[in-house]
């Protein structure tokens, strides 16, 4: 019988690509998604669709703060996996905001957590970001280096996840696995995101926010390469001589990688990209720096490419043309 999986966040960008490929290889699949109008739901939505489009997925439109809610879905499917994608995204949200950090990321976590203990789960994957490093990381960021300093409450909540992760697998020998995601772009992103965002004002001829004067640099990472990471990982759970740090054995099954491509490029070139892909120039309007912002994300990946082999790196140039070809398309524009 096909392994059957659960992936949280099975709307959202990357869970709805990790899925789909999870199905593509014949996996039984569990989707779980609260269908947050974060950003616009009609998004989330037709992903669903194409998902619900497939014999062998299942669907939950539940919170994962919800602990009876998540309790019933553990207790009716006998998953043997759990990929955990579901979150509460975003680095400039409002303080009046801040509450759903803590609901979805903090209080949503523990209840997938304490759900794989009681069902003796074999690998829980889940989601971490590059933003945990903070500003007193020195680039190429390493896994090792203190990540102590995050620089806004989404990155707190990320690196909680991680230690509560590395708790749970301490006392309960519960397998976690941490990706720490480096800038995740493609078809299907987030309108919030620079690449989606920045092509729908170029598009429409508004002007795009840069902040600084543009040579912020960011680690941008395909999703394609994303999920071929995470499925490469879902087989190689942590044992129990592995430590979070890889520097010295403990007997908690946890471990912590990076997933990006490596490649930092600024802010302007990704603009300058972008512009040659739809062949329209930008109108654009410099910003000062928010305070939450990290000034480069570069991801050391070796430890990564020891555990599942090299990992796949799409150029930005393609990346970002595979993206406009799917935004042309998705939006009904001409070539």
């Amino acid at each position: 019988m096909p392994s059957k999986i659960l992936v949280t966040g099975a709307a959202g960008f990357i869970g709805f690509h990790t899925v789909l490929r999870l199905l593509e290889r014949g996996d039984n699949v569990v989707g779980i998604d609260n269908m947050d109008a974060y950003y616009d739901t009609k998004l989330k939505e037709d992903r669903l669709t194409i998902l619900e489009g497939k014999t062998n997925f299942t669907f939950y439109r539940i919170p994962i703060e919800e602990h009876a809610e998540v309790v019933k879905v553990f207790e009716k499917e006998d998953f043997v996996r759990v990929i955990h994608l579901a979150a509460q995204v975003g680095v400039r949200s409002p303080p009046s905001e801040f509450h759903r950090y803590v609901s979805s990321n903090l209080l949503g976590f523990s209840n997938i957590l304490d759900s794989c203990r009681v069902h003796r789960i074999k690998h829980l994957i889940y989601a971490s970001s590059s933003s945990v490093y903070g500003h007193m990381a020195e680039p190429p960021f390493r896994v090792e280096d203190t990540a102590n300093h995050p620089q806004n409450l989404y990155a707190a909540t990320k690196r909680a996840n991680e230690l509560m992760a590395y708790s749970y697998s301490y006392q309960y020998q519960l397998p976690t696995t941490g990706l720490r995601f480096f800038t995740v772009y493609g078809p299907w992103g987030r309108p919030d995101m620079a690449v989606y965002s920045f092509t729908d004002k170029i598009v429409s001829g508004q002007a795009i926010e840069v902040y600084g004067d543009g040579e912020i640099a960011r680690d941008f990472t395909y999703v394609d390469d994303i999920v071929e990471a995470i499925i490469k990982m879902v087989e190689k759970p942590p044992d129990s001589q592995i430590s979070e740090s890889g520097s010295m054995a403990t007997k908690a099954p946890s471990q912590i990688f990076n997933i990006g491509s490596g490649r930092p490029v600024s802010v302007n070139r990704l603009v300058s990209l972008i512009e040659d892909s739809l062949g329209k120039k930008a109108v654009i309007q410099f910003k000062p720096q928010p305070a939450e912002d990290m000034q480069i994300t570069h991801a050391d990946i070796r430890d990564l490419e020891d555990m599942i082999g090299t990992l796949q790196t799409t150029q930005l140039e393609d990346g970002i043309n595979q993206f406009v070809t799917w935004y042309r398309s998705y939006h009904h524009m001409d070539s």
